[in-house]
């Protein structure tokens, strides 16, 4: 292969990683794409170094065969959690809504917000549960369907629910309510297998359990879509 060759494709891998390999036309909820540049620019390196390392000769044209496929490769994982993110939120009636205060405005109950590795989806405890109940309410039931009904599109998405409750009550009594809710909402998306279910009880509070507004934010349950099963988090910790 050619010097010129060579230039090429390490020049269209470049625009890959700028520009994206995809557009999506028609959403307007959010065109930003900043996780499949982030896709394609870590599938480049790693295409690039398991080419470069690969025996034999010509390591410059192997290293830029594999930047081309591994940005390639990334940019669609990437693309796929962007395109989640914004199915998710029209299907929700709502927006990607990134403001990392959105999810202590009372006005919210349910936030879609995109992550450099997965889609998280927010449901207040309001609009979810009957108090000290783990059964959803019909119309929270409905909306969590809906996802269900999207993630049949995303087979390799792997679904994870985490429960969240206040300090009210034990810690004993919180965690097994917590688990109840996440399990009830993940039966609810087991549309792909089985989602991954944790009860955090009132671990990783998003604000101060200081008065009554403040324990309703801490109270919800939030889905997480991940395309990489090597970027799993812990709900509970992150």
């Amino acid at each position: 292969m050619q010097r010129k060759t060579i230039h090429c494709l390490l020049a269209a891998t470049a625009a890959l990683l700028v520009n994206g390999c995809y557009q999506q036309p028609g959403l307007v909820e959010d065109t930003s794409y900043n996780r499949t540049k982030t896709g394609a620019l870590a599938g480049a390196l790693t295409g690039a170094v398991i080419g470069y390392n690969t025996k034999g000769h010509h390591k410059g044209e192997r290293a830029a065969i594999g930047a081309l496929l591994g940005a390639a490769l990334g940019g669609a994982i990437g693309y796929s959690l962007d395109e989640q993110a914004n199915a998710v939120a029209k299907a929700l009636g709502t927006r990607v809504n990134n403001d990392p205060l959105a999810a202590i405005d009372p006005q919210n109950d349910i936030i879609v917000s995109k992550h450099p590795t997965y889609v998280k989806i927010l449901f207040r405890d309001r609009m979810m549960f009957r108090l000290n109940s783990a059964i959803p309410e019909p119309s929270a039931a409905y909306k969590v369907k809906k996802v269900a009904r999207l993630l049949r599109q995303y087979p390799q998405t792997i679904v994870g629910v985490a429960g969240f409750t206040d300090d009210t009550g034990t810690y004993e009594y919180n965690l097994r309510l917590s688990e109840e809710r996440a399990r009830n909402v993940a039966q609810l998306l087991a549309v792909n297998g089985q989602p991954l279910v944790k009860g955090c009880a009132w671990q990783k509070p998003l604000v101060p359990n200081t008065s009554a507004r403040n324990r309703a934010l801490n109270r919800r349950v939030e889905v997480y879509l991940y395309a990489d099963p090597n970027n799993l988090t812990d709900p509970c910790m992150e």
